[in-house]
């Protein structure tokens, strides 16, 4: 609408609302409507406008008392026209983007109803002293960057009955001038940081009238500590009361209970204990409750079915146990929102086809127990757009007609049961964004649901950890908006079809099944994809290079437990971001690649968020998960996921040295090259990964000593270094010698925690024996041939002569016979002096 000279024909028009319409190429709009001089109302609300500093000679607009011109966009600028119209009782400037110096407020003197919401222009206490002379009923300064004491001013609005101060910057204290008003009605300071004040010195010190009128009052995210006074009673005008998110302890006063007129009460994410109280049904207007993240303990109590006005109830993870009636739903008949996960309730129905006298939106009884036979009674609910019944204890087979009842369902949650069946979920709602039947028994094949149903709205599909079965079929472009798919842990065959690579996903995981054949080209097309996790299949082939030139977004690639050959192919060094690499129980050969290095994440050059690893179809499911070998044991890591920085390339044949390179991941908790054909020594720098936690290097050719900056590795929970061709003496260290021998067998180590603590001596002893033997033998075999000789001359010169001469033999015979007696005589001479004989 570019022209807007057709306004001035109207003449006396009164009230003018365009709000919505596209007026940015409407420069003469604000020319035009000074033209009509008995507008009372004009409302120009998201209409695009940007030109309100344009020049105005004179504003002949006498009568205008309500002016709205909220959601535009005025570039920063306050134009004074604005406030030269006298006239004004309500001005709204909600949104503006205004900025700056802020124009006089002093001739509004007959505004009441001032809205400035999130904008950045209320640093100054000018604004509030320019105001005392107004008649200002109603101030909406939220979101504006105020502090406390820019408020110290409000005194003089004594007529003050509405005041709305949430998201600013407030902090620390309250604003004196808050307490000298008792016309108050309303009052919301959230989303400040108040903290360190109890509620109870709060309320005290706000409300010094004897018989205070408030209507409203929110204190959500403030910080605000202490239990909730008894005093609260006194608010006897009381309708809405928020404490959500705040430090606020002990039980729900009785005194609450007096607050007939109360339609709103939201405790919420506190650390309120105690019971339900029994007193609840005693609020007669109460039409919503949120006691949600609290302590609460024991089982409801009876009283709340008795409130018949009650929209939405929520009192998901508390410590409720006991069993739920019908008696606890009588009388709720305006019943839209019933939400109670996370309690270990067990719902016990007195009438078997009980119908329910509330038609839902929303249902969420997670860990109830309302199995094990299918809940027939939840057919009835013909609104539902939220439902999770998940590990609820169903195990009978779900009806067929089940998901067809629901035509304005968005989100279905039915895992974590023993639902038992096929999978006939054929004409679903095309409203249908989110749906979870993983961990299930469903079976047969995939057909009926992907191909029959016209779902175009599903954003995330879990089937994991069921029974399906057969081939995955070609037709995904019934499912353009997809955008987290799970088919892990099931029994689905054949090849990755090729119509996969037309959708737009984040998260793919196709985990424990029996797909064969290679990769298909048009996965490539995945751009978008955070998680890739096709391990535990039957894949063949060599990993295509285009996973590291084309899916540069990775976070998490797990290819093992297949059937891959060929070399890890170097491309994968693009994926900077990987948080987790899995490529173990394979046949892959060749070396490590050395540019592993150039993973940002697990260096520390680039830090991960939490928000990277977590994929949610709601606030209360979370699938982004794998499991992790350690030892031979599989742990799940999906709760600890952000956490989690792997690497594992065990049970393969790759050859070749470890590459020092790897020693940069300095952010890396897990390394695996097991189980390969690994030569040479350890890193010595493998001690600059101080975050490992798990590390396993056994089975392989690895010789050398071990290095000593292992000692240094102090988070080490599991180390294995076993059947390598290791020697030398083990590192001295907290942790190294905290682990077993199993740790260490197979290599020449010594030292603990081997159980020979004398093994390093024996092993030293020995080398010192063999190195002297080796410098000796030299001179022991000169000591050998000497005798040898000395023998063989003395031999023939004694014996020889005697061979040859006859007459010198008895000579020599009849000497030593000689001799023999001599020596005979002396020794009996001597016996015989010794003994007297």
């Amino acid at each position: 609408m570019e022209n807007m000279k057709w306004l001035s024909s109207l003449g006396m028009l009164h009230h003018l609302d365009m709000s919505g319409l596209d007026l940015s190429k409407a420069t003469d709009w604000l020319q035009v409507i000074n033209t009509l001089p008995s507008l009372v109302q004009l409302h120009l609300s998201d209409c695009k406008l940007s030109n309100l500093h344009m020049y105005v000679p004179s504003v002949n607009l006498t009568s205008l008392s309500v002016l709205d011109l909220s959601y535009n966009n005025f570039n920063n600028s306050v134009s004074q026209w604005i406030f030269s119209v006298t006239s004004l009782v309500s001005l709204d400037l909600t949104r503006c983007y205004f900025r700056g110096p802020i124009p006089s407020f002093r001739n509004l003197t007959s505004l009441e109803l001032l809205l400035v919401a999130r904008n950045d222009f209320m640093n100054s206490s000018s604004i509030f002293q320019e105001l005392s002379s107004s008649n200002l009923i109603t101030l909406d300064i939220r979101s504006c960057g105020i502090s406390s004491s820019v408020l110290d001013s409000l005194q003089n609005l004594t007529n003050l009955i509405s005041l709305r101060l949430s998201d600013n910057q407030l902090t620390k204290r309250i604003p004196k001038s808050l307490g000298n008003f008792c016309n108050f009605r309303e009052i919301d300071l959230s989303g400040n940081n108040i903290g360190n004040i109890s509620l109870t010195y709060f309320l005290e010190s706000f409300f010094a009238c004897k018989s205070p009128a408030l209507e409203s009052l929110s204190l959500s995210y403030t910080h605000i500590t202490g239990i909730i006074p008894h005093s609260i009673g006194n608010l006897s005008f009381l309708r809405t009361l928020y404490l959500s998110v705040n430090q606020i302890s002990g039980p729900i006063p009785y005194s609450i209970g007096r607050l007939s007129s109360l339609a709103e009460l939201d405790v919420s994410f506190n650390q309120i204990n105690g019971s339900f109280p029994d007193w609840i049904g005693q609020l007669s207007s109460l039409e919503w409750l949120d006691v949600r993240f609290n302590r609460l303990d024991g089982s409801l109590p009876d009283s709340l079915g008795q409130l018949s006005k009650l929209t939405h109830l929520d009192f998901s993870h508390n410590l409720l146990t006991g069993v739920v009636t019908e008696a606890h739903f009588i009388k709720l008949v305006s019943l839209k929102d019933l939400k109670g996960s996370a309690n270990k309730f067990i719902l016990k129905l007195q009438v078997a086809n009980w119908i329910p006298l509330f038609q839902l939106r929303s249902l969420l009884l997670r860990n109830w127990v309302l199995g094990p036979q299918f809940p027939s009674w939840l057919q009835s609910q013909k609104d539902l757009q939220e439902l999770d019944i998940s590990n609820t204890g169903i195990s009978s087979p779900m009806p067929e007609s089940f998901v067809r009842s629901f035509s304005e369902l968005w989100d279905l949650n039915m895992s974590n049961n023993h639902i038992r069946g096929p999978l006939t979920f054929s004409g679903i709602a095309a409203t249908l964004e989110f749906i979870d039947i993983s961990s299930n028994a469903f079976w047969g094949s995939l057909h009926p649901l992907l191909c029959s149903s016209g779902v175009t709205s599903t954003s995330f599909l879990n089937l994991e950890n069921n029974h399906l079965s057969g081939d995955l079929p070609e037709c995904w472009e019934k499912w353009p908006r997809l955008d987290i798919l799970n088919l892990g842990n099931n029994s689905l065959s054949g090849e990755i079809p090729r119509t996969l690579g037309s959708l737009h996903l984040t998260y793919l995981n196709m985990h424990g099944n029996k797909i064969s054949g290679r990769l298909h080209s048009s996965l490539m097309n995945l751009t978008d994809l955070d998680v890739l996790q096709l391990g535990r299949n039957e894949l063949t082939g060599s990993i295509p290079t285009w996973i590291g030139t084309k899916l540069t977004r990775l976070r998490i690639l797990n290819l093992g437990s297949n059937r891959f050959d060929g070399n890890i192919p170097h491309e994968l060094c693009h994926i900077i971001h990987i948080h987790i690499l899995d490529l173990a129980h394979n046949n892959l050969s060749g070396n490590i690649p050395i540019c592993f290095n150039k993973f940002s994440i697990l260096s520390g050059i680039e830090t991960n968020s939490k928000d990277d690893f977590t994929y949610f179809a709601g606030p209360e499911l979370s699938i982004a998960g794998d499991s992790l070998v350690t030892n031979g044991r599989e742990d799940t890591y999906s709760s600890i996921l952000p956490l989690v920085m792997l690497i594992d390339l065990s049970s393969n044949n790759l050859t070749g040295h470890i590459p020092s390179e790897l020693m940069s991941l300095l952010k890396l908790k897990s390394l695996n090259l097991s189980r390969n054909q690994l030569s040479g020594s350890i890193p010595e720098k493998i001690g600059n990964m101080k975050e490992l936690i798990y590390l396993d290097l056994s089975i392989n050719r690895l010789s050398g000593e071990l290095p000593m900056s292992l000692s240094s590795l102090h988070f080490l929970s599991s180390f294995n270094v076993s059947f390598n061709n290791l020697t030398g003496r083990i590192p001295t260290g907290t942790q190294l010698q905290s682990f077993g021998e199993s740790s260490f067998f197979g290599n020449k180590l010594c030292g603990a925690p081997l159980t020979e603590t004398n093994g390093c001596e024996r092993v030293k002893a020995a080398t010192h024996t063999i190195g002297e033997k080796k410098e000796e033998d030299g001179a022991d075999w000169g000591l050998i041939i000497s005798i040898v000789v000395g023998f063989v001359c003395g031999f023939w010169m004694i014996m020889g002569p005697l061979i040859v001469r006859r007459s010198w033999r008895i000579a020599y015979f009849s000497f030593v016979s000689n001799l023999r007696y001599m020596v005979y005589d002396v020794i009996h001479k001597y016996c015989c002096h010794m003994f007297s004989c």
